[in-house]
């Protein structure tokens, strides 16, 4: 329990990493459009959904070349539960989160093709 406490700890000490964890709160994303939402290289995005994973906040799933995000589930351990819904009910309001979730609408409507045909040209 201790080790469970302590990634779930370090997973919800970075602005960014709560930041992709709250988008998902809406349902599932591809880590196409978590990109987006972030506005960060794929890299640095992928390292940060690693680490909510270890933490076993979200869960990970692998269609076709796309990769794809939720909130962990009923499944999750207690403490995982707990976690989620602390920082969902206590950002609630959060400006910044409320600015994400904005951006997230237009984000969920726009083809995954289109949101990487920029990182598939370089």
């Amino acid at each position: 329990m201790m080790r469970d406490y302590l990634q779930i700890t370090k997973a919800l000490g970075d602005e960014t990493r709560v930041r992709a964890l709250v988008s998902l709160a809406e349902g599932e994303l591809c880590v196409c459009q978590i990109i987006e939402v972030l506005g960060l290289s794929p890299s640095t995005v992928s390292k940060h959904m690693s680490i909510l994973q270890q933490a076993q906040l979200v869960v990970r799933r692998k269609d076709g070349r796309w990769h794809y995000y939720r909130l962990a589930g009923r499944d999750a351990p207690p403490i995982v539960r707990q976690a989620l819904r602390w920082t969902l009910k206590s950002l609630d309001g959060e400006r910044l989160i409320a600015k994400d979730a904005k951006a997230l609408c237009c984000i969920r409507e726009t083809d995954r093709k289109e949101l990487t045909a920029c990182y598939n040209a370089n």
